[in-house]
């Protein structure tokens, strides 16, 4: 990546030349007065609760979009994180503007460029961003229309636009930099925006060239672990080998003078090195870590008595949903303790960062899933303004959910600062990303529900998790910020409130229930370090909720689709159901050994998509190895932006829900973390894929966005638990569902 890759962090050289400026929707506010603001689920501050998805929490139209004579540059705050997100929302700006997507240049995660977002995560880039911008862009049209109707003198209605022109009805043409010099963009979006029958989409709906696709595929710089700047130096980071170490000796001198080593960095019990190239810097870390004396460090507990030390663990109690009288009442009951291990994200390249001191301003270049979050907790731990700290988004290889990529990012900017004026690049190792990067928490939960009558009667669910959102609200938050001579102390942890949910996501079954006692056990005090996986609580919630269900049904002799169908009034949900019971041949029974189906169904937070799912598969009876045969869903996540994308991302959920569900754990005893590389870290391989997906895309044109990303992942765990329980003759309620976590 050359030079240029670095942009010139002063605003006034972005705007010089443009006629329509971009405005930033960051309103200085004192921490104080925060705590009387509304703040949306993802962190960002609300200043227009009526307008719809992010004009909420940034209502400026020119915080969106910008035309100037050197064209149109659209803005959004969310990152493609290899969801095919940035393809998707420019497909929804060239829409609304009436405009080829390849008229518009698309700038993503800019802390000096584009709007505060927060996090690109829990399937909100779609349903948040695309929908500001389906308004936005339309409006900005709207008002460049007028501007031309205004010097025309005729009626707005009398105009047409395409390939960013406007004509007139007596042959006029003005284009959109020549109208917009007559316009003030620089105003509060409106509530309602011109309408634009789902009908006469000619890019919405259609499935466009993936913009993120060509680098990655031709061995371009496609990520920020290909980036190179000119001088650019090498660092590694030397972690303690566990938490709550104390560094008690080094040898920096020894260290400093090994060939390439240009610096050593010690604080604390922060340590890191820094070369002129990377493999000096391998060579140096391996050397330091060889060299460092440790002591102490905090305790690990057995993996076999986890869950136990969950319900034992200090926590608060949260009642999700508590409604009318839980008796135990029925004639048919299922009781059952559902268990979840750690995970791992397990991305395929280690994080890395790239920063640079220059000038007096810090950029930082990140996969980081929230920019402007992240330049907070930078700008705090290096005692800076946040205003000369710059956070601009990179795609990294593998991300997705809280990995590694935030501390990798802290690690460069804690470095670059040691060295000013030359660039630092810090790449973890493998082994650093596994041991070190926030897991998705272990859970237990206990459910026992009732039906009688062939109504669904009492659900009581009693929930126990640690947070699966420490995104970074501080330094604290920042594994280095840690690790300091003067540490910084993590912020408390906070549950997201319902409808989203944290470890409670997806908790309360969508079907139609005679009372409900719903609550989750917040556990802070934790023994490893977890936060945000795709799906959150969501994977084994509705695992459990749909096992409940098939257990019922079983008992009672009916059948566990027409059981969902009788508890569910939204047509939608019933939509989805129906079109995969038809497609897989639904009661079709195989009366081979060790065949099975499963049926699953949820709406992803009760509130975005819908997804309905089964799956065929086999289990060999005397190795209990799985082989999925068949996958067959249908979705229906609002009106559809890109086919192809849905499709993707679809069957990618599939793919990882099926690893998650049926191998993932992550290994530990009191010696520590053993899934420290892919050997002692089990997930799906090729081989293991299933064999055959069939994906059922329900569109509702004209319809809000609802996301797709993670609507997936639970009901593709819930199918695979009720296949294999219909396969063995025996429901399994550990997760992964291997028979080394299933009770003898």
């Amino acid at each position: 990546m050359s030079e240029s890759t670095g942009l010139n962090p002063s605003r006034r050289a972005f705007l010089r030349g443009g006629a329509l400026l971009m405005a930033f929707t960051l309103v200085p506010m004192a921490r104080r007065a925060l705590a009387d603001t509304e703040v949306d689920t993802l962190g960002t501050v609300v200043l227009a609760p009526d307008l719809p998805g992010s004009l909420r929490t940034n209502p400026y139209l020119d915080a969106w979009i910008r035309i100037g004579a050197d064209g149109i540059t659209v803005y959004t705050g969310k990152v493609e994180l290899g969801t095919g997100v940035k393809t998707a929302l420019l497909q929804i700006a060239a829409e609304r503007l009436q405009v080829p997507a390849s008229a518009i240049n698309l700038l993503t995660a800019d802390t000096a460029l584009t709007p505060n977002e927060g996090y690109t995560a829990g399937s909100h880039s779609i349903f948040d961003s695309g929908t500001a911008l389906f308004n936005a862009a339309a409006q900005v049209r709207e008002m460049l229309v007028d501007s031309a109707a205004r010097n025309w003198k005729v009626d707005p209605a009398q105009l047409t636009t395409a390939d960013a022109m406007i004509e007139g009805p007596g042959g006029q043409r003005m284009s959109y930099a020549e109208a917009v010099s007559n316009v003030d963009v620089h105003q509060y979006a409106k509530a309602q925006s011109p309408s634009l029958p789902a009908a006469d989409f000619k890019l919405i709906g259609h499935s466009l060239p993936r913009l993120d696709i060509p680098a990655k595929v031709s061995g371009g710089a496609a990520f920020v672990q290909d980036m190179r700047l000119p001088g650019m130096l090498h660092a590694r980071v030397i972690r303690p080998p566990r938490p709550g170490c104390t560094l008690e000796a080094f040898d920096v001198p020894a260290i400093e003078a090994l060939a390439g080593v240009v610096k050593v960095i010690r604080d604390g019990n922060y340590l890191a090195v820094l070369a002129r190239d990377e493999w000096q810097a391998i060579k140096a870390m391996r050397s330091a870590s060889q060299v460092a004396r440790w002591r102490g460090g905090d305790a690990i507990p057995k993996a076999a008595d986890i869950h136990d030390l969950l319900k034992r663990l200090p926590s608060r109690r949260y009642p999700i949903s508590n409604n009318g009288d839980v008796n135990n009442a029925g004639e048919t009951r299922f009781k059952a303790r559902v268990t979840k291990q750690y995970l791992m994200h397990g991305s395929i390249g280690p994080s890395c960062a790239v920063a640079w001191f220059k000038d007096g301003v810090l950029t930082v270049w990140t996969h980081t899933q929230g920019v402007y979050p992240l330049r907070a907790g930078i700008a705090e731990m290096l005692r800076l303004p946040p205003e000369r700290v710059r956070c601009i988004h990179s795609e990294g290889s593998g991300c997705y959910g809280h990995n590694g990529a935030d501390d990798a990012a802290a690690d460069a900017a804690l470095i670059a600062m040691r060295v000013p004026g030359t660039p630092v690049r810090v790449q973890w190792m493998r082994e650093q990303e596994n041991i070190w990067e926030p897991y998705s928490s272990a859970m237990v939960a206990e459910v026992d529900v009732g039906l009688a009558n062939n109504r669904l009667q009492d659900w009581h669910y009693e929930l126990w998790t640690t947070p699966h959102n420490e995104r970074i609200v501080n330094a604290g938050r920042l594994l280095p910020a840690r690790l300091l001579t003067q540490p910084f102390a993590s912020a408390p942890s906070v549950p997201i409130a319902q409808p989203e949910g944290d470890g409670d996501r997806n908790a309360v079954p969508l079907y139609e229930l005679g009372a409900t006692r719903i609550n989750m056990n917040f556990v802070t005090t934790m023994p490893f370090r977890t936060s945000a996986m795709r799906s959150l609580g969501a994977h084994i919630n509705i695992f459990a909720i749909e096992a409940s269900i098939d257990e019922l049904a079983n008992k009672s002799g009916l059948d566990p689709v027409a059981l969902r169908l009788a508890h569910l009034t939204d047509p939608r949900a019933r939509a989805v159901i129906e079109r995969v019971r038809d497609a897989i041949d639904w009661p079709h029974k195989n009366s081979e050994p060790g065949a099975g189906i499963g049926f699953a169904f949820a709406r992803y937070k009760n509130i975005m998509g819908y997804c309905a799912l089964a799956v065929r598969l086999r289990v060999h009876p005397q190795t209990g190895e799985v082989r999925i045969e068949h996958v067959v869903t249908a979705v229906d996540v609002g009106q559809i932006v890109s086919p192809d994308g849905l499709r993707n991302q679809v069957e990618g959920g599939i793919v990882q829900s099926a690893s998650w569900t049926l191998y993932e754990k992550v290994a530990y005893d009191a010696g520590g973390i053993r899934s420290y590389d892919w050997s002692g870290y089990p997930i799906l391989r090729f081989t293991q894929l299933p064999k055959k997906v069939d994906v059922h895309l329900l569109d509702q044109p004209g319809e809000p966005f609802l996301g797709a990303a993670e609507i997936v992942q639970g009901p593709m765990a819930a199918a695979l638990g009720n296949a294999v329980a219909n396969a063995t003759g025996r429901r399994w309620l550990n997760l992964p569902l291997s028979r080394s976590t299933q009770p003898s």
